[in-house]
Order: C-alpha cells, then sequence, then structure tokens
C-alpha cells in the first residue's frame, strides 16, 4: 500500500474529510488530495508528523505512515542527459568570503520562518563584479541545513549567446528530482507541472545563477511549498512578481581590505596598510576587482603592494592590471556590454565622455546623438542591465570607476576620435548656451531672454528656482563645456557665459569653481583685445579669489590688473569695483590703512557717478569700509556708514529689482547688527541681525546665511538667549562644510559658552 492509499484509509478510519483533516494538521486541502491522489507520493517528515497527529494514529502506525512516505520521495541522482554529467549540487563556497551580514541575515529570516504554501523567491541582481553568484552560493551553504528536502544549484548560462531554455532547465532539475528520463513529458509546460508536483510541500532549496531573464526563469519557480529559491542576475529581472530583493552594494573601504587580507593574509597588510588602502579605492571597493587584485597579488608572493598601486593609479592601465590568470575585470564588463543593443551600448560609451560624477538624460542624449525620450529608455534598460546606477530621487545615472574606464575604451575603439571630439562639441555647445541663458534668470538687465536665448524653449527652465536647479545639477557639465569653448578659441561663448553667470555667482559663493570660470573669461577678454571686458573679469575673478578660495594675493594682482584696465579704458564704474576688491584683498594680508585708503577712494569714484551699477557698486564699497572701521575699534565711525548704506537701500535703486535691493539692505543689517554689538548695544543688535539672516535664508545664499547666523549667535550668548547654543552649533557645522575660514570663529564661540576648550565639541 503505498502513502497516497494508506493516509485515505487512514483518514476515513478517523471519521475525517478532507476539509477537517486540512485544517487540523495545518496542510492546505489541495495538497491533501494530491498524496491521496498519488501525486505527491513522499511529502516531508514535517507534514508526516502534522497528520498522524491529526488522525491520532498509534506510534507504530505512524512510523508505517513515515516509511510509505520515504519510499515516495525522489532521490536525486546523477545527470547522464544531453546537458552534461553531474549533480545539482551547490558549488563550493568560498573560504574567503568576506562582509555581507545584514543582506545574509535577511535571508536566513527567510529560512527560518517560511509560508508552508507560499515559496520565497529572492533575487540578488547588481552590475558586473559585485560578487552575486559567491554571495548566493556562500547564502545557499549557511541556509542548507534548514532545507532537509534536498539543495540544487543550476546555472542558467544568462550572459551566453544561448542561454539554457526554460525546457532543458526543467530536464535536468526533474532528473535531479529522480524522475526516469521516460517520465519526463515532452511539453514545456507539463514539465513545470510535474517540477511544482514534486517540489509542493518539500523544503527544498533552489538557486538559479546567472539567469538571463523573466522568461527563463518563472517555469522554474515552486508553486507552493516551504522552499526558497535565489535567483542571480546581472538584470534586474524587474517583471517577477512577489519576490524579495537583494541589492548587493559597494563593499565598504574597511570591507575591502578585510577581503583582500583574507586572500593574501594580514601580514602583507600590515606591513603596507596605506597601500592597501590606496589599493581598495582603485578597485573601487567591487569584490570582484579586489579579488582579482588579491589573487594577482598572492600569486607574487614578494611583489608589493605600493607597486600594484602605482601601477593602478595609471587610469589607462587600471583594467591591465586587474587580471590574474582567467579573472580578468574587463572581461567581466565585455561580457554585458556585448549583450546590450546598439543604441544601449553607444549610450554607454558615450556618456562616459560626461563630466562630473553623474549625468543626466539630456546629457546622454547630446553624447549618444538620440532623443530625449530614446535617451531616457537606453539609460533604464542599462540600469536595469546592473550596469549604471540610478539615483533614488532624480533622474540622474552614474557609472561604477571601473566600468567607466572600460565605457571609455570603448569610445576609442568603436568611434574614434571625429565622432568622439564630434559628441563632446555638440554637447558642450548646447550646455554652454543653456547654462548662459539659464544664468540670465538672475540678471535683472537680462532677465527677459533668458527662455528665448535657450538652446531648445520648450524644455528651457521656467523661473529662477528651476533654472538655479537645472545650473547647481549640472554645474560639472556646463564647466567642461566652457573649458572646452576656451580651449577651442571660442572666447565670445566664454565671455557671455561667464557675464550671464555674474550675478548667480553671489548665490552660490562657497564654489570654488568660480575661480576657474572668471580666469577663462579674462583670458578671452584678453584674446579678444577688449581692454573694458578684461577689467570686467578682472574684477570677477578677483571677487572670486578673495570669497571662494580665500587667497588675498591672487585677488590683489586681479584687481591692480583690473584697475590698470580700467583706468586705461576710462570706465569709471570698473575702477570702483577694483579699488573695493583690492582693498579687501589688502586687508586679508593684514594692510588695513592702505585697504582704508583704498575702500574711500573707491567710494568717491563711486559716489561721483549715476547710474543704478556705480550705487550698488558704493554699496559694497561702504558696507565693506565699515567693516574695516569696526574691526580698527572705531565701531561708532563704521554704524554712520552703514546707516548711510541703509539709507540708499530705502531709497531704492531705478532700475533694479526689490529681490536686488533687499540682499543689499540685508548686508547693510548685518553690519549695523555687528555694529551695535561693537558698541556693546546687545538688545539692539539683534533684530537687525535676524532680519538679515531671513533674508539670506530666503535667497537660499548658503555663504551670506551661516555668516549672519554666527553674528546672530554670538549676540544670543552674550545675552544669555536659550537658543544661543544651537544658533552657534548650526553656524559652526555650516561654515564647515562650506570650508569657510570663520568656522574657526564659530568654534571658538561655542567653546567659549560651553567653558570648554575650541574643537572639543
Amino acid at each position: 500500500m503505498d502513502f497516497g492509499q494508506r493516509l485515505r484509509m487512514l483518514r476515513d478510519r478517523a471519521g475525517l474529510s478532507q476539509e477537517a483533516l486540512s485544517h487540523a494538521a495545518g496542510v492546505s486541502v489541495r495538497a491533501l488530495a494530491d498524496m491521496e491522489r498519488g501525486r505527491t507520493r513522499g511529502p516531508q517528515r514535517r507534514t508526516v508528523q502534522a497528520l498522524a497527529e491529526a488522525l491520532g494514529l498509534e506510534q507504530d502506525e505512524a512510523v508505517e505512515l513515515e516509511k510509505a512516505a520515504a519510499l515516495g520521495r525522489p532521490r536525486p541522482r546523477t545527470d547522464t542527459g544531453p546537458a552534461g554529467p553531474g549533480t545539482l549540487a551547490l558549488p563550493r563556497d568560498i573560504r574567503d568570503f568576506t562582509a555581507r551580514g545584514p543582506d545574509l541575515a535577511r535571508l536566513l529570516d527567510l529560512a527560518r520562518d517560511p509560508d508552508p504554501d507560499r515559496p520565497s523567491v529572492t533575487v540578488v541582481a547588481g552590475q558586473p563584479g559585485l560578487g552575486k553568484s559567491a554571495f548566493a552560493v556562500h547564502a545557499a551553504h549557511l541556509l542548507a541545513p534548514h532545507f532537509s528536502d534536498g539543495q540544487f544549484a543550476l546555472d542558467l548560462h544568462g550572459m551566453d549567446p544561448e542561454p539554457i531554455s526554460p525546457r532543458d532547465a526543467l530536464t535536468r532539475l526533474l532528473r535531479a528530482m529522480g524522475v526516469a528520463e521516460a517520465a519526463i513529458p515532452a511539453d514545456t509546460d507539463d514539465r513545470t507541472g510535474l517540477w511544482r508536483s514534486l517540489t509542493a510541500g518539500r523544503r527544498l532549496l533552489l538557486l538559479l545563477d546567472n539567469a538571463a531573464d523573466e522568461d527563463q526563469v518563472r517555469p522554474l519557480l515552486p508553486g507552493t511549498g516551504p522552499s526558497l529559491t535565489i535567483i542571480t542576475s546581472r538584470h534586474a529581472l524587474a517583471g517577477l512578481e512577489a519576490v524579495h530583493r537583494t541589492d548587493l552594494a559597494l563593499l565598504r573601504r574597511e570591507e575591502a581590505v578585510e577581503l583582500l587580507t583574507r586572500i593574501i593574509g594580514a601580514d602583507r597588510v600590515r606591513a603596507e596598510a596605506q597601500a592597501a588602502r590606496d589599493l581598495a579605492d582603485l578597485c573601487g571597493h567591487l569584490p570582484l576587482a579586489v579579488r582579482i587584485a588579491g589573487q594577482r597579488l598572492l600569486s607574487r608572493s614578494h611583489e608589493r603592494l605600493g607597486k600594484l598601486v602605482a601601477r593602478l593609479a595609471a587610469e589607462g592601465r587600471r583594467l591591465d592590471g586587474l587580471q590574474a590568470g582567467s579573472l580578468r575585470m574587463r572581461a567581466a564588463f565585455a561580457l554585458s556590454y556585448r549583450q546590450l543593443p546598439p543604441d544601449a551600448q553607444t549610450v554607454l560609451r558615450r556618456t562616459a565622455l560626461s563630466a562630473g560624477p553623474d549625468f543626466g538624460p539630456e546629457t546622454a542624449a547630446l553624447l549618444a546623438g538620440l532623443s530625449y525620450d530614446e535617451a531616457v529608455t537606453r539609460a533604464e534598460e542599462l540600469t536595469d542591465a546592473g550596469l549604471l546606477q540610478s539615483d533614488a530621487d532624480t533622474e540622474r545615472y552614474r557609472f561604477h570607476d571601473l566600468l567607466r574606464l572600460y565605457a571609455s575604451e570603448q569610445v576609442e575603439a568603436e568611434d574614434g576620435p571625429a565622432v568622439r571630439d564630434a559628441a563632446l562639441d555638440r554637447t558642450a555647445s548646447w550646455m554652454l548656451r543653456r547654462a548662459t541663458a539659464a544664468a540670465l534668470h538672475f540678471d535683472v538687465d537680462h532677465e527677459r531672454n533668458a527662455t528665448q536665448s535657450d538652446p531648445d524653449p520648450e524644455t528651457a527652465p521656467a523661473g529662477r528656482d528651476e533654472a538655479r536647479a537645472w545650473l547647481e545639477t549640472e554645474r560639472a557639465q556646463w564647466l567642461a563645456a566652457l573649458r572646452r569653448a576656451h580651449d577651442a578659441g571660442r572666447h565670445r561663448e566664454v565671455l557671455d557665459a561667464a557675464v550671464a553667470m555674474h550675478w548667480f555667482s553671489d548665490l552660490n559663493q562657497h564654489w570654488e569653481q568660480w575661480v576657474e570660470v572668471f580666469r577663462r573669461s579674462s583670458d578671452s577678454a584678453r584674446a579678444l583685445g577688449t581692454r573694458q571686458e578684461e577689467a570686467v573679469h578682472l574684477n570677477y575673478l578677483a571677487w572670486a579669489c578673495n570669497l571662494c578660495v580665500h587667497d588675498p594675493h591672487t585677488a590683489l594682482a586681479s584687481a591692480d590688473a583690473a584697475l590698470t584696465a580700467a583706468r586705461e579704458c576710462g570706465d569709471g564704474l570698473q575702477e570702483g569695483w577694483a579699488l573695493g576688491y583690492g582693498a579687501g584683498a589688502l586687508h586679508r594680508l593684514g594692510r588695513v590703512a592702505e585697504a582704508q585708503e583704498r575702500l574711500r577712494e573707491g567710494a568717491r569714484c563711486l559716489a561721483s557717478q549715476d547710474s543704478p551699477q556705480a550705487r550698488l557698486a558704493e554699496l559694497t564699497v561702504l558696507n565693506s569700509l565699515g567693516t574695516l572701521l569696526r574691526q580698527a575699534g572705531r565701531a561708532a565711525e563704521a554704524l554712520e556708514i552703514h546707516r548711510r548704506s541703509q539709507r540708499i537701500c530705502r531709497a531704492g535703486l531705478p532700475g533694479r529689482t526689490d529681490e536686488v535691493i533687499a540682499l543689499y539692505h540685508a548686508v547693510a543689517r548685518q553690519q549695523i547688527g555687528n555694529d551695535l554689538a561693537a558698541l556693546e548695544r546687545w538688545s539692539e543688535a539683534e533684530e537687525p541681525l535676524r532680519h538679515s539672516l531671513a533674508a539670506f535664508e530666503a535667497a537660499q545664499m548658503p555663504a551670506w546665511t551661516e555668516q549672519a547666523r554666527l553674528d546672530l549667535g554670538k549676540v544670543l550668548a552674550v545675552t544669555g538667549h536659550p537658543d544661543a547654543r544651537e544658533t552657534l552649533r548650526t553656524a559652526r557645522d555650516a561654515l564647515t562644510e562650506l570650508r569657510s575660514p570663520r568656522q574657526v570663529e564659530a568654534m571658538a564661540a561655542l567653546a567659549a559658552l560651553d567653558g570648554t576648550p575650541a574643537g572639543t565639541d
């Protein structure tokens, strides 16, 4: 009597329906019916024990029922079919497997708490070299004790020209389950049905490695029962329903060094600890790259780590250095690249030419010569293929450093210099035109021309918020475009872009790149032979050297050159600006008396002019002069000068927007607050400082905002205000992030408030 007949007899004897026995044993009615019909001939031991208890069997009857079930359980056997000899046993585990603790823990939770009716499936996907297969094999070995009915592993050869078909894969799985060749159905659907019948109710662990796509793996997934299937793929397999996802990340630096240590030994790593860290960084913390480097060093036991670091430091030789025997980083990337359709290949290699750490669809479209929508589609395909990483919040994409090197090689190999340069020129021209148009949103004299001058008015940023977002997001791209235009001698384009950027640069004073922008624009003005424009851009450069990189020596040289050019061409406005910027540099160099004299001369020069631009320059010079007087102990004089600035702002400036006047008024109020603080009129100082802080915050000007916050925090500390500590702490953290010299002042103020030495908080 087989198991199904014996179970039916015992159920009838107990007077139970299938539904009643199902409820009592915790086994589905469908599973119970399959057992009695003989479709499931050998359920797992736990299921048999539950049935025996529900039926109230004596010990000897329970033993006989288990023996009948054991006879029906298929035994894994040797696979001698066309797919090649050997069982579907798990591959050898890697002794030096490193990290991935949280990911392994999540899989262990799945194994410990399975749903008896719903098999668990997890997909391990990601870019080449992340160690997906190594992770899956290691996980399978750890989880094997939880799956007493068997563990099977099958390589689906998803990256081969012809991956294993679902039909052939099912043949191998059914043979491994003990199904005779003659009993395997011819039709794929029938094979799937038999496979799911045999796996129903069993605790099986199935590893499907290197899957090509969803259609390949769907027929192989168990339908019911407490099994666990681990799928690895270079593709996301986003179409698989109701699966868990294990998204492997790059190793952390210390994990990459730990992997290297496990491969070559702790003594060699300790002897060259910094070289080991540098090697991990050059490998981009990619497990395969670290392993290749480690295996290479292991085979050369006397080679120093520093020697390999020096070789990999040269980008052009890095992929050549990352090979050890059959392990080759370039080959891993090539395998995925060859699988891509032509347009996706084009996007992958051409976007390696983009500037900065990431790029958007506009850049991809321009470099690849595709439409925006086509570029988005191809970029998403590359993301699904694990070749690009997409930003969680925005439509931005990035390469792994090593993959970017490989893609760059393909540009040279498949496109050549002419096509490459044409793509870069096309992209640079478009990017620089859009950047210039977007920056015009912040120029009151030309704001109305912003959209019309954009290379694609229909998609142009609308208004200042969108323009600012685009300029900040794409700054690496448009800065690269500016460089290319300058180096190609397109000097008028460079000047137009730099002039447009002038007002926008105030909003991001902490960007060091403004030095390069205005150095290139002053070079372009000189190349065009226009002394007036040269004076303008040398003044911009002096401003950037003073405030963006805190280099007063270069700022003074630039301001002096601007002053000479301005006087030669009779431009009083630029002369006034040059005197002001030179004074700022002199002040930072400790030449205070000279700085004061230049500021007074600049104020006289600008006061004699009637233009709105001259009034703004005069305000800047007056505010700077007042600051110097206050720092020289002449706070009362400083207060009078800053109140004069405030009166100019309140009177209004023809042709200037309320927003611009509000910013200058905020500067005056900030200095008035500082003057009052210097005069120890603390209660009066708080109000103008709060107003200036609010104005800078509203304008989203972090460099100005945090200095005003520091000034306010110092006043609050003196008056004992409860917000003093938090205000100073916020200012300190932000000024540190902005690399402002005033971060030291913030640390000292906070330390004084807390009664601790500076820098210990």
